[in-house]
């Protein structure tokens, strides 16, 4: 008779200014249930903070958190991590069963990401480099206290923003997508502003999926963290599968 789906490894990647600090609730839920989870720390961010983040180093990144996770990986990111995720499974061809890429619905353009420096460089010339806004519109965006804390407890990369969005410049979501043969979720809440080519990326997809977790913001899987970790478990459990007893 059909079985729940076997242990699988999984490796979360964390966005922009956050660190693996941000997955607490997804990494005890998916090891309650018998996966091997990894968070990896980006370069610039979390444990690394003193790092400068480069792309080729969010890229080795993920590719030793893979290579270290036993048997196949089920890969999912978040925003920055999301974006890098997806860059590398194009190129690192490896046993993965899929792909949950969240919050990353817009193609990081010269445009986009210049305008984002900008702001970011304004930010950067507060007194405190902008931690106490980060940390405000963080507990005004995440309602409950234990989940925004998970952003920010792991440290706030304020130094990182110039280096990530000028080494995002190298990023193709749209080709990336299109090189991957394997499922994919794109994950985005109802009220995240950043999803502006959400359907032009599923289209790219070959194995595609778009899922909208209603009433979520950009920070999808702190927002509704109940719903994106069902969903997670859905696709890690539906991407390979299930065992006979």
């Amino acid at each position: 008779m059909p079985g729940s789906a076997q242990p699988t490894s999984v490796v979360l990647v964390h966005g922009l200014r956050t660190s693996s600090s941000m997955w607490r609730h997804q990494a005890e839920t998916l090891r309650a249930l018998g996966h091997t989870v990894i968070t990896p720390d980006l370069p610039g961010h979390g444990a690394r903070m003193d790092e400068r983040f480069t792309l080729a180093g969010g890229i080795a990144t993920i590719e030793a958190a893979v290579a270290d996770a036993p048997g196949p990986v089920f890969l999912g990111g978040f925003s920055l991590g999301g974006y890098i995720a997806v860059h590398w499974a194009a190129m690192r061809p490896r046993d993965l069963t899929g792909i949950l890429a969240a919050s990353c619905g817009t193609q990081p353009s010269r445009v986009i990401l210049d305008a984002w420096r900008l702001g970011a460089g304004a930010i950067h010339l507060l007194p405190d480099r902008g931690l106490s806004l980060n940390n405000a519109l963080v507990r005004r965006t995440i309602s409950d206290p234990v989940f925004a804390n998970d952003v920010i407890s792991g440290g706030v990369a304020l130094e990182v923003m110039q280096d990530v969005l000028r080494e995002l410049r190298g990023i193709r979501m749209e080709s990336s997508l299109a090189a991957i043969d394997l499922p994919i979720w794109l994950v985005n809440g109802t009220l995240d502003h950043i999803r502006l080519q959400e359907r032009r990326f599923l289209a790219a997809t070959r194995r595609g999926t778009l899922v909208h977790i209603p009433r979520a913001t950009h920070m999808v899987s702190l927002a509704q963290p109940v719903a994106f970790t069902q969903l997670l478990l859905d696709a890690i459990n539906s991407s390979r599968p299930a065992v006979t007893a």
